[in-house]
């Protein structure tokens, strides 16, 4: 007889925590599944179950019932819970499993440490230096290639650009484009699906304890390189950054681990970092590293992942950490001193700083107090400008949602979002290639240069420096003074499209040269390049935004800094200096980056290794806060509005939770309010026979585990313990137990901690052979199984009564996957789980405290 799963078992990943939503909203089907399950007692087991422990069926063990606040009716508490969201939102949301952050401290596991040496600090430091080492070496490819393609790709088009032949141009620019988004775009779509489009949302939530399946194995890594190259040399508006940081991720949790489950490999080293706390310790580590080493910024890499990405942190990660991005960002200045375009050029070890400094600003400015005035009011127009531009890619990524998921054939879904690319790619090539053409060649600014020797060496500084696009060639001269000019001519819109937007941001940060772009050519780039980069946000190439954010802001900075020069003229004392538009382009570039993220100090820190410009520190960071406090008035941050979009489980650092209208105070709450009272628990010695059923006619991630001290006495809570180890207990027959032995606490051979402690089921055919036997099977009805050795008697609790606003700090601060819920006799009486602390589900079960009583009770004013 095969062991299948009730039907309802497939209607409980869509279903909320008490999983009768679908009954209120598909009541025939769910019925129809109810009618199922009865006729038909096989059952089939599922890998990848979730983790709440909270539907109680009626074959299940016991309950453990208690005091007066469980007479509430979960049906009503349950027809609340995700009302609003939709139905395929709930979907995702429940599909998400946690993380345990510390190991189950049991019995096998303290005698598996008596085993161990005890671990000494400075075994983390190599694999930190590891990592970073390599991640260096990764981010000095990603720019190698990515320069590579970009100048083959135009080097095609030279001759026909300047003969004026766009339309061949064009065809050769989008041609070659497209061979690279087909490539990059599949590579996502039909490779590794976790790679698209930057993997920063999904690392963020697990680092912050959820659950990520092929978030970081080789074919993601190599799907998301491959496509991240492809896809900035093609054309699109788009940077490295963040497929950088996934990438970096990838690389610590690989190097730390130094295990492939793909290829079934599993190396003898390091194995004392297989666990859960120092396998986040080292992906975060490593997301930091690639931060640093893309933007050859060792600091800012470890404040980016302190601020934005890292839930958990300490100053031993701190420091470590540090080391991490300091050895990567060493690594590609090293690599990058010797080589370029990948071809080697010499002056191995010498780090000149128009390389190592990503956009260096060579001339800085003495500041007037007068500068705040401006920086305020560009820091608030930033702050609304980045809010829109969260607002716009939330939208249109929701209509891309809703679009794809409405064809119902995988192939065709993958081969639209492939054709959206390509769309993407036709309107950008289209813009860059055809809008330089309405726009006249203007004038270098003299320029001067002794060091100059002859006129082919101009050419050639200029031929790397701007776009000539159809200008006419230039011609030099050695003037009385002995200094070589150049009347060279260049098109102002193809500067800041041709070029890659790594080098347009350089021309937009360049000081002492106010009219070197007009209003013309910033606000014509400004409006296509904000749409078509809003646009690329999402799609199915492995993207990010940091460079889009800052082009964007230096765009409209410039233009502010043009709008003060046309008011005030160009300022040739040292007091009137600041105002330059180079300078407030290096702001809004800030600024604009800050209302999108909502970062301040790590952006800040970015800013100044970034560009040198020691001295507008106090102008950035001026602008980076007021464009978060202004965009904050009407959104989230990108990345914690992605999260939401995608249903990521994310519990933020402060709960906010509303009921009509005004922020509810949860120490005027408890946590009662928000548990789920009906709880599936074993006892230390189990069925075979039931346990089995339970496994196959739940999904919970973990049972509590309850103990009877003496006949009559109540039962007491000991600890819990996980559905997979349960499985891997399950799979050794040897430790069962006849029901004659009465000895809670004898095991004749308890298995190791490393037999049982698995993230996956490695061999899902045999359990299910394993169960559907002791289920049909009558002599397993006679055996049982001691869980004493195995259960986590660490496990953290709390009394009904204890504050809501507490327990919530408490999940979150330790990492905590179940948080049971006990009465004053310690005796179980409800469980609480991340998605129970969801801001959604906290706020539809305490308005359900709330009912009963007046209005105002546990309000306060929102501020």
């Amino acid at each position: 007889m095969c062991f299948l799963l009730p039907p309802f078992f497939f209607l409980s990943q869509e279903t909320d925590l008490l999983g009768l939503t679908s009954f209120l909203s598909a009541p025939k089907r769910f019925l129809e599944a109810l009618v199922m399950s009865s006729l038909f007692p096989c059952r089939r087991y599922v890998e990848n179950g979730e983790e709440e422990m909270l539907i109680v069926e009626d074959d299940g063990p016991d309950l453990i019932h208690s005091q007066d606040f469980r007479k509430q009716s979960s049906v009503k508490r349950s027809s609340l819970a995700y009302y609003r969201c939709k139905e395929e939102e709930r979907e995702h949301l429940i599909a998400h499993e946690s993380l345990d952050y510390l190991p189950s401290h049991s019995k096998a596991y303290k005698e598996w440490l008596q085993e161990k040496t005890y671990r000494m600090e400075w075994d983390r430091w190599l694999p930190m230096g590891l990592i970073g080492i390599v991640v260096g070496m990764l981010g000095f490819l990603t720019h190698q290639i990515i320069d590579c393609l970009i100048k083959l790709k135009w080097d095609l088009v030279e001759n026909h650009l300047q003969d004026g032949n766009f339309h061949v141009t064009w065809m050769c620019v989008l041609g070659s484009g497209l061979a690279m988004i087909l490539v990059s775009s599949s590579s996502v779509l039909f490779f590794c699906p976790a790679g698209s489009p930057s993997g920063l949302p999904e690392i963020i939530g697990y680092l912050n304890g959820t659950s990520m399946q092929h978030l970081f194995n080789i074919k993601t890594f190599l799907g998301t390189f491959v496509s991240c190259v492809l896809a900035v040399a093609s054309g699109l508006f788009c940077g490295p950054e963040g497929p950088m940081i996934h990438l970096g991720a990838i690389m610590g949790c690989g190097l730390s681990q130094l295990q492939l489950d793909t290829l079934g490999i599993r190396l003898p080293f390091f194995t004392q970092f297989r666990n859960s706390a120092d396998k986040r310790s080292f992906i975060t580590a490593g997301a930091g590293a690639g931060i640093a080493s893309v933007l050859h910024a060792t600091v800012g890499g470890l404040l980016f992942t302190l601020e934005g990405m890292s839930s958990s942190w300490d100053i031993r990660l701190a420091w470590q950490a540090f080391f991490c991005c300091l050895t990567a960002t060493f690594t590609t200045n090293l690599l990058s001193s010797s080589l370029h375009g990948l071809v080697y050029r010499g002056h191995f070890g010498f780090f000149e700083v128009e390389k190592r400094i990503l956009f260096w600003v060579k001339d800085l400015l003495d500041m007037n107090v007068l500068a705040f005035i401006p920086t305020i009011l560009l820091g608030v127009l930033r702050g609304l400008l980045g809010a829109l531009f969260v607002s716009l890619n939330l939208k249109i990524n929701k209509l891309r949602m809703q679009f794809f998921n409405s064809i119902p054939k995988s192939s065709i879904r993958k081969t639209s979002k492939l054709l959206e690319t390509v769309l993407i790619l036709v309107c950008t090539t289209t813009v860059t290639v055809y809008l330089p053409y309405f726009f006249p060649c203007t004038p270098v600014m003299s320029l001067r240069n002794s060091q100059l020797r002859n006129n082919s060496e101009i050419i050639k500084q200029f031929k790397r420096e701007i776009s000539e696009y159809n200008c006419s060639p230039n011609t030099s001269w050695r003037g009385p003074d002995g200094v070589r000019y150049s009347n060279q001519t260049f098109n102002q819109a193809a500067a800041l499209l041709v070029e890659s937007g790594k080098q347009g941001i350089t021309y937009l940060f360049k000081r002492g040269a106010p009219g070197e772009f007009g209003y013309a050519s910033l606000c014509t780039t400004l409006a296509f390049y904000f749409i078509l980069s809003y646009w690329t946000a999402g799609s199915a190439v492995a993207s990010g935004l940091v460079i889009p954010m800052l082009y964007t802001g230096a765009l409209y900075g410039r233009i502010i800094g043009l709008i003060l020069v046309s008011i005030f003229g160009v300022q040739t004392n040292k007091y009137g200096a600041w105002i330059d538009p180079g300078l407030f382009a290096a702001i809004g570039a800030a600024s604009f980056f800050s209302g999108v993220s909502r970062l301040t100090i790590s952006l800040t820190v970015i800013m100044v290794e970034i560009t040198n410009d020691v001295q507008s520190l106090l102008l950035i960071m001026l602008a980076v806060m007021v464009a978060k406090m202004a965009g904050g008035l009407f959104n989230a941050s990108l990345y914690s509005s992605l999260l939401k979009l995608k249903c990521i489980p994310y519990l933020d650092v402060e709960p906010f939770v509303r009921h009509r209208k005004k922020w509810l105070n949860l120490e005027l709450f408890s946590a009662r309010d928000v548990m789920e009272p009906r709880v599936r628990v074993l006892y230390l010695k189990e069925n075979i026979a039931s346990l089995a059923r339970l496994l196959g006619s739940t999904s919970h991630g973990g049972f509590p585990v309850v103990y009877r001290p003496k006949s009559g006495q109540a039962e007491v809570f000991q600890g819990t313990i996980k559905r997979l180890e349960l499985c891997m207990l399950l799979e050794n027959e040897h430790i069962f137990e006849s029901e004659t032995n009465h000895e809670v606490c004898s095991s004749s051979h308890p298995l190791s901690h490393q037999k049982i402690t698995v993230e996956k089921l490695p061999k899902l055919s045999r359990l299910t052979m394993l169960l559907n036997r002791y289920t049909t099977d009558p002599r397993y009805q006679q055996l049982f199984i001691n869980l004493e050795p195995y259960i986590n008697k660490s496990t953290m609790s709390v009394q009904a009564h204890f504050s809501l606003q507490r327990t919530y700090i408490i999940f979150r601060t330790l990492g905590l996957r179940h948080l049971t819920v006990v009465d004053l006799q310690n005796r179980v009486v409800g469980i609480i789980t991340r998605k129970d602390l969801m801001p959604l589900l906290l706020e539809e079960r305490l308005r359900l405290q709330l009912a009963p009583q007046s209005p105002d009770v546990g309000e306060q004013p929102m501020d």
